[in-house]
């Protein structure tokens, strides 16, 4: 950024893209619990309280970057479901194939994972009644959009798909805490192996999670 302050739309545009950016990097560092506005500020050169110009607080800020980072990954899970499943199999050989691309791609996305854990517990408490409205929205049209993927490999979900969906992302949030324990607890595992018995992978984990779900939704012949 060669300006100083932002005075056109433009610009304004590219300081909240720069901010966003900015944090979306710092999650590829850190988990969603450790990003501050005073490390944010720092990294963006800008001052807290300039930050807080473009973006009413941290959680705002998260929560857009949430609807940035599924945008990205529906993109990405549209064309996985395309070449991971065969549209002539059974409705059990597809909820299969689906589990296993759905796993897949979401255990790859991590951070999307911390957003989604953090989503209802943290980022939609400190944010004005416009910004939780806008970020609704979005999110049910994500949610759609995940949801009509779903039906066009596995139409037999039919008006459950949309319920799958939204239990799928909240599964990933909460089961992707338990995939990086904090190190008292690596010391832990390490010294006493058997307590480890339950420690989470999370592809395999989501995937039971998903295939549960899915085989439980088709309909009984």
């Amino acid at each position: 950024m060669t300006f100083q302050r932002a005075r056109s739309e433009e610009q304004r545009a590219v300081r909240r893209r720069a901010i966003l950016e900015t944090t979306s990097a710092m999650l590829d560092e850190m988990p969603v619990a450790e990003v501050t506005l005073n490390e944010l500020s720092r990294r963006v050169g800008l001052a807290k309280t300039a930050v807080l110009r473009y973006f009413e607080s941290r959680e705002a800020i998260l929560l857009d970057l949430l609807d940035d980072r599924t945008t990205t990954w529906l993109a990405e899970l549209e064309q996985e479901l395309a070449h991971g499943v065969d549209l002539s199999g059974s409705a059990l050989e597809r909820a299969e194939q689906v589990a296993d691309v759905l796993s897949r791609s979401l255990a790859a996305q991590t951070v999307l994972c911390d957003l989604f854990g953090a989503q209802g517990g943290v980022l939609e408490h400190n944010v004005s009644v416009e910004v939780a409205r806008r970020h609704k929205r979005a999110a049910l049209g994500k949610l759609a959009v995940m949801a009509s993927l779903v039906r066009r490999h596995l139409p037999e979900v039919g008006d459950n798909a949309e319920l799958f969906c939204l239990n799928t992302l909240i599964m990933g949030g909460a089961l992707s805490a338990y995939t990086s324990p904090p190190p008292s607890l690596l010391a832990v595992y390490e010294s006493e192996p058997a307590l480890a018995v339950h420690h989470v992978d999370l592809r395999s984990a989501l995937r039971l999670a998903i295939i549960t779900s899915l085989v439980g939704m088709l309909p009984r012949s």
